[in-house]
Formats: C-alpha cells, structure tokens, sequence
C-alpha cells in the first residue's frame, strides 16, 4: 500500500504555520508568550488545524525545530568535511558544535521553547540524545580520549539555548566572538591546541 502524499493545502497550511510560528518565536520577549492561538491567528489558519497537524504546541515545536535542523543533519548524514562522517574527528567535533550553536543563535527563543519542553529531564530528550550519541561516538575515535560521554555532555552544556541567550541577549556577547570562545573550549577539552576559530561557515 502506497502511502498517502499530502494534500497541497496542508503543505501550504504547514509552511504558513512555520512561517508564522518563526516570526512570532523571532519577536517574543520569551517563548512561553507563543501560543498555539497566536500561532493559528499569524498564520491564518483555525486552531483546531494546528492540534490535528502536530498534535500540541511541543509538537509543533519539534517539527518547526526538526524542520530548521534537517539541512544540518543532512550534511551530518552524507555530507562532505567538516561535518560529514568522514571528517577526522578532531575536525568533526567542533564543527558539529559550531553548527550547533549558530542554529541556536539563529533561533534563539525556538530553541529555548524546545528546552523548556523537557524541562523534567531536558537529557532525556529524543533531541538532546540524538546529539549526545553523535558526539559521544565521534569523541570515540580520538585516540587517548577518556571517558567520551562525560565530555559530550560537558561540550554540549556549552550549547544550551538558555546560555546562549544569556550570552548573546543579557550579555551582549557578539556572534563571531561567541563560536571563537566556543571553538577555543572546544580545543582545550579535546588538547588540540588553542583553536583556530570556527570550521563552517553559517
């Protein structure tokens, strides 16, 4: 049995609702003021559409998230250095976390909304283990690395959306200075040397 493509409406519909739902995360004081009625209003759609599409408002935030994510992940996938599976780890590392932290910047209050929906165990998350698992098993493959799953915790803590807004909104911490002083921890955790700046270009 073939399955069903969607209706054109409902792609139309989907990318209003994500297009609205990015403007309204981009322009919130704080991300618990976006409502799924907010939301539905901006996108000119009823709200009963929303629930029926992704079910709550954490499940629109994971697919709006997973959405901004897939170019990332793709490259993480298949693609070529830094951030493709045939990167030397070394290089791999702190790329995946510069890509990281850029998406975080990009969409800071999204990302902030993601957290706080696994605010129980923000480490239990599909999410935060997909990437832990990525890092952990790259961190693997470097030669005299203890313990590899500590450390992707430890470098991953240096991502949180909540920190990074810190940072960047309450201390005004510059984009470019931010993936410098990342990539620099970076180094030191992995005794690579003093860092060279980011690997990728976002």
């Amino acid at each position: 049995m073939t399955e069903r493509r969607p209706r054109k409406d409902a792609l139309r519909n989907r990318a209003a609702v994500f297009t609205a739902a990015d403007t309204l995360f981009a322009q919130c004081q704080s991300p618990d003021g976006v409502t799924m009625a907010d939301i539905a209003a901006a996108a000119g759609v009823g709200k009963a559409t929303l629930f029926r599409a992704f079910g709550d408002r954490t499940g629109l935030i994971r697919a709006l998230y997973e959405a901004r994510l897939e170019p990332i992940m793709n490259a993480v996938a298949d693609g070529p250095p830094p951030l493709g599976p045939a990167a030397p780890p070394l290089e791999r590392v702190p790329a995946l976390l510069d890509a990281v932290l850029c998406l975080k910047l990009d969409n800071r209050h999204l990302a902030l909304a993601l957290e706080q929906t696994g605010a129980d165990n923000p480490y239990a998350t599909a999410h935060y283990e997909g990437w832990h698992a990525l890092l952990r098993d790259t961190l693997d493959r470097i030669p005299g690395l203890a313990d590899s799953d500590f450390t992707a915790h430890a470098l991953l803590a240096a991502t949180r959306a909540d920190l990074v807004a810190y940072l960047t909104d309450g201390k005004g911490t510059p984009r470019e200075e931010l993936r410098e002083k990342l990539a620099k921890f970076t180094a030191s955790v992995l005794n690579t040397g003093s860092g060279q700046g980011p690997a990728v270009e976002h």
